[in-house]
């Protein structure tokens, strides 16, 4: 007689979404679920199939790569439970703008997203959510369960609501509920532009693997973050001319997703189990 097969649950976290936090902070205190941290992301499926846990929990952080990983994890487990957050798409893409910055794009607003032409470093499809919801209907068997990033608010019932639709348990006093990484200032952020954009202007690309790429990068790395700690020391003026993210281009971004947005909304309350 065969084995039952394990339940999965697949947290598919957007980029600027909490991810990190729930990856470090809330998922590995999860109790009666194994989980396989992000690190052991690509080897998930051999873990699975080797393992003999009744259920196992896989998180891993996707941005642009969404749908090919989706159909890579949900070719062998089409019935993962898929979890995913999602963040107003204003305050999501500026987010992602300013991790771009901190790496060293010195571009402007526009030149990342560009909402009239689509000619950004980002398609402007990313930001049209119900895409990625088309995705895991298209891959997956069962319906995603969506959070939003906006009830962080109460972290607590946040993890609630994951650990339910696991579930699993865990202890309020193991889990912090203080951000992973807190965000820099936006004077921090023009010293690094600046520096990018008028002492050294060269491309700064991967290399052919991860580790290639993370020692190429790392001396980068390291000094975009002593700019930054440094540009602590200046006086404000003397470093921000004007806003790093027009409000005008925010308020073109909400326009353009509205809908988007709101149709997201009700797929979720449509869809989403009652927990």
């Amino acid at each position: 007689m065969d084995e039952p097969k394990p339940e999965i649950f697949f947290h598919v976290g957007l980029g600027k979404t909490a991810s990190t936090y729930l990856q470090h902070s809330v998922f590995p205190y999860f109790k009666d679920i194994n989980y396989i941290p992000t690190n052991r992301y690509k080897k998930s499926l051999d873990i699975i199939e080797n393992g003999t846990s009744k259920k196992y929990l896989v998180s891993r952080e996707f941005d642009r790569q969404f749908e090919d990983e989706v159909k890579w994890f949900c070719a062998v487990h089409p019935d993962a439970h898929i979890i995913v957050v999602f963040r107003r798409q204003d305050k999501w893409i500026a987010s992602q703008y300013k991790r771009h910055v901190k790496g060293g794009f010195y571009k402007e607003f526009v030149d990342f997203i560009d909402i009239d032409n689509n000619q950004g470093f980002w398609d402007r499809k990313e930001m049209i959510f119900m895409d990625k919801i088309r995705v895991i209907e298209k891959y997956s068997t069962q319906k995603p369960l969506i959070l939003f990033h906006e009830d962080l608010s109460d972290p607590y019932n946040f993890i609630d609501l994951i650990a339910k639709y696991c579930g699993a348990s865990y202890s309020r006093k193991a889990v912090s509920v203080k951000p992973r990484h807190t965000a820099w200032k936006e004077k921090q952020l023009h010293a690094v532009k600046f520096f990018r954009k008028h002492v050294y202007k060269g491309e700064i690309k991967g290399g052919k693997n991860r580790l290639e790429t993370w020692l190429y990068f790392r001396p980068w790395w390291l000094l975009f973050h002593l700019i930054m700690y440094f540009a602590v020391l200046l006086p404000k003026k003397w470093v921000i001319k004007k806003p790093l993210i027009q409000e005008s281009d925010l308020e073109k971004v909400r326009e353009w997703t509205h809908k988007d947005w709101s149709d997201l909304k009700a797929y979720a309350e449509k869809n989403n189990p009652k927990l």
